[in-house]
């Protein structure tokens, strides 16, 4: 049962602060500046100017910061299902959803306001675009209805690379293009995993993610088909001209050390090993170890050649 009828002298102010910093999902937020920051050291090919990476990343704070407010606000009734997300503040009533929604409406509009106005209105427009996409594309049309949502869903988590290099640059380029495909094609390994894990979850409320409705082999086959994809497209920065020795050394060992997770993963599958021992979140945790030293290796190359 949702708690949005709890008295508001039942919400302290601290855990009411607490409640709201939690609807933005500070955690993943903090993976998204992971990819917007180190972008734009490689969009300078050195040091940008520090306030322009200030602003862009209270900027991207702020904006994902609402997509993930309304995100919560959509999805209220199946949170309240899921063990997972059960202590989520729409669900405990720390935050009622009319609170929740305007809270997601003000910072989406005070984001794009402060793209627009302290770095440039590309970025504005695709921090916008990119909220617009995971709330309405993902969250309201594809999450409920097939097994592909992640997929194309996850195209608003790729946007902080555009993000990144239009801030220094106000303009696109090939590189934060590939960025970009290198994130798309990260997102369903990296989150199909946790899926496996939580099936029951998503299945108690109806939600097609892939492993819901596809087996372990099947699922495990997507992630290595994806693996390879990500892991070749991101070696498209160097014979390009965008990156040298640094990052190809970096993207080929952290790479490797990905594909042979994921065909760890796939062999496990195959032989049918299933609870603990499938040990299918090595490779979730990996996946994020992995776009952190793929990124920051971007962002130290630029002084080493």
């Amino acid at each position: 049962m949702l708690g949005s009828s709890r008295s508001p002298s039942h919400r302290p102010f601290g855990a009411r602060v607490k409640a709201f910093v939690a609807l933005t999902k500070p955690r993943i937020i903090e993976l998204l500046l992971i990819t917007t920051v180190p972008v734009m050291f490689l969009a300078q090919q050195g040091v940008p100017d520090l306030s322009l990476v200030l602003l862009t990343c209270i900027g991207g704070y702020l904006s994902a910061g609402g997509a993930n407010a309304l995100n919560m606000y959509i999805d209220r009734d199946i949170d309240a299902l899921m063990d997972r997300t059960s202590q989520r503040p729409l669900v405990t009533g720390m935050v009622s959803p009319r609170e929740c929604l305007v809270f997601g409406i003000t910072l989406a509009v005070v984001s794009t306001l402060l793209f627009g106005l302290t770095v440039n209105w590309l970025s504005a427009w695709l921090a916008l675009g990119a909220l617009l996409f995971y709330v309405v594309v993902y969250t309201m049309i594809l999450k409920r209805r097939t097994a592909q949502n992640i997929v194309w869903g996850g195209i608003a988590g790729c946007m902080p690379v555009l993000i990144g290099w239009s801030s220094v640059t106000n303009s696109m380029s090939w590189a934060p293009i590939i960025l970009f495909l290198v994130m798309f094609f990260w997102t369903p390994p990296h989150y199909w995993p946790l899926s496996m894990r939580v099936r029951e979850d998503y299945a108690r409320v109806g939600v097609p993610m892939l492993p819901v409705v596809a087996s372990n082999k099947v699922v495990a086959r997507q992630i290595v088909i994806y693996s390879w994809a990500m892991v070749g497209i991101s070696l498209l920065l160097t014979p390009l001209g965008y990156t040298g020795w640094f990052y190809t050394v970096v993207a080929l060992v952290v790479g490797g050390w990905w594909l042979w997770e994921a065909h760890a993963l796939q062999n496990r599958a195959k032989a049918e090993v299933t609870g603990a021992k499938l040990k299918e979140m090595r490779l979730f945790h990996w996946s994020i170890t992995y776009v952190s030293l793929l990124f920051v290796a971007l962002a130290v190359d630029p002084f080493l050649r």
